[in-house]
């Protein structure tokens, strides 16, 4: 069972836009290695930050239009958002610290 929200486009909005936290976004595929290698650490933030911020996996082949809208050409990609805007973004496997780090920022 993970940790982190699964993200639609029905609950985008609610979840990721409207949220008064920071929001880890993790756009992945379930076919995808890196974004495999990637899931139990993003598990580990949404433990980690639970109450401070939130951490949501978005499936790009379920969920499309959010993966067009972000501009998602390749997985994983990671976005970083506070007050529905974008703060940050990686493309690629990310360390876990790395992660970390932009939520303390985005956090504080």
């Amino acid at each position: 069972m993970s940790n982190a929200l699964e993200i639609t486009g029905g609950n985008f909005e609610t979840e990721v836009v409207g949220s008064d936290v920071p929001v880890l976004v993790d756009f992945s595929a379930t076919w995808c290695g890196p974004c495999q290698k990637l899931a139990p650490l993003i598990d580990e933030l949404a433990a980690d930050y639970q109450g401070r911020a939130k951490v949501v996996k978005v499936d790009v082949d379920n969920s499309q239009e959010l993966a067009t809208k972000f501009g998602v050409m390749s997985v994983p990609t990671i976005v970083l958002l506070k007050s529905g805007e974008i703060v940050n973004k990686w493309i690629g496997f990310t360390p876990k610290q790395t992660l970390a780090d932009a939520i303390d920022g985005a956090i504080g």
